[in-house]
């Protein structure tokens, strides 16, 4: 097996939000990826209710929960549903680009 590149058809493919502990995290703003995460081991896809919430606490369809840290950056794949964390390193890094 070998490795490959990987990156998104458009800089503004993803809709994302960064964690934060603080005020500045709106339930508007947690609800819009939330609403968003669905079962990718699921034809229908349906959504993952409950799978991102306000303490930073991420559900990956199927493989279970992680913690986002303040500063990490929760997106996710507008066709599939799938969610995708990035430490507030790699958002902070070149490779990256967000609003």
């Amino acid at each position: 097996m070998a490795t490959i590149t990987l990156g998104t058809a458009a800089t503004t493919t993803l809709v994302a939000l960064t964690f934060s502990r603080g005020l500045n995290m709106s339930d508007a703003d947690t609800a819009t990826i939330s609403e968003h995460i669905l079962n990718d081991q699921n034809p229908a896809h349906p959504l993952w209710p409950g799978a991102w919430a306000r303490t930073g606490r991420l559900y990956i369809p199927n493989r279970g929960w992680i913690n986002a840290l303040p500063g990490d950056v929760v997106a996710y794949d507008p066709a599939t549903g799938w969610p995708i964390l990035l430490s507030a390193n790699a958002a902070a890094g070149a490779s990256w680009v967000h609003s």
